[in-house]
């Protein structure tokens, strides 16, 4: 971790404009306060880039005023074009009058730093997975025009330990949660309806009966034909942290 933030006090002291990226699902869980403050302490242009838009109803979409914030999905390609008509802005609004524009791109890990520059670029550029920690090093990549983007590791705020937030937002991957059933009930707390409706059953009172549900229904038992509640969950959280549990549209 020493070494990720060292690397991340790079990007803050070298970039022109920096972007905070956070996770439209959970805007406020994925904010890394501990880097904004290191951004403002700079004065330089800080971005609030709010992605996976495509993982959360329109109607529920939040900036939770945040400004300036740029909403985008980057399995669609949406929103690409204001954001970078942003950074333009923001770069002008600060006098930087450069050839190119250097763009820091911070976050959480797996809030889909990667993703966002492959959606500015066009094209896959910088590697992605659904696996947290995935970018190791600093990469550099031109995504058109003056803006030359620099993807980072992603980041926990020093001595956060919260294992319930960072498997919600894939911070702790799926391989590694020790407790699956737990975040699955979570996120049917927050998202109500959200995973009986992917897996066509309906709600119980009790979230345990059903994950027990789903998994009788996918047949993921243990021996003896019970429920494998702890398999099924992680094949759930798998699902959640890939972005393919979503609402309809």
């Amino acid at each position: 971790m020493t070494s990720f933030w060292s690397m991340v006090n790079k990007i803050v002291a070298e970039a022109d404009v920096l972007l905070l990226v956070l996770d439209a699902r959970m805007v406020i869980e994925t904010r890394n306060e501990e880097i904004e403050r290191k951004i403002l302490a700079t004065k330089k242009p800080m971005i609030y880039v709010i992605t996976k838009c495509d993982l959360v109803e329109k109607n529920k979409l939040d900036k939770h005023g945040l400004k300036p914030a740029v909403l985008i999905s980057s399995k669609k390609y949406e929103g690409t074009r204001l954001l970078s008509d942003e950074i333009y802005k923001q770069a002008n609004k600060a006098g930087i009058d450069k050839e190119m524009i250097s763009v820091g791109v911070l976050g959480y890990p797996n809030v889909g730093k990667s993703s966002l520059i492959n959606a500015m670029k066009g094209r896959k550029s910088a590697p992605t997975s659904a696996m947290s920690g995935y970018t190791r090093g600093i990469a550099k990549i031109r995504a058109g025009g003056r803006i030359m983007m620099i993807d980072t590791p992603g980041v926990i705020p020093a001595g956060e330990k919260d294992f319930m937030k960072h498997a919600l937002i894939g911070t702790l991957d799926f391989t590694k949660t020790q407790e699956p059933d737990l975040v699955v009930m979570r996120i049917m707390q927050k998202f109500p309806g959200l995973v009986e409706d992917h897996y066509g059953v309906k709600p119980h009172e009790d979230h345990e009966e059903t994950i027990d549900e789903i998994a009788l229904k996918l047949r993921t038992l243990k021996k003896g034909g019970k429920p494998d509640t702890q398999r099924m969950a992680r094949m759930i959280l798998t699902k959640w942290q890939k972005g393919d549990i979503r609402p309809k549209q």
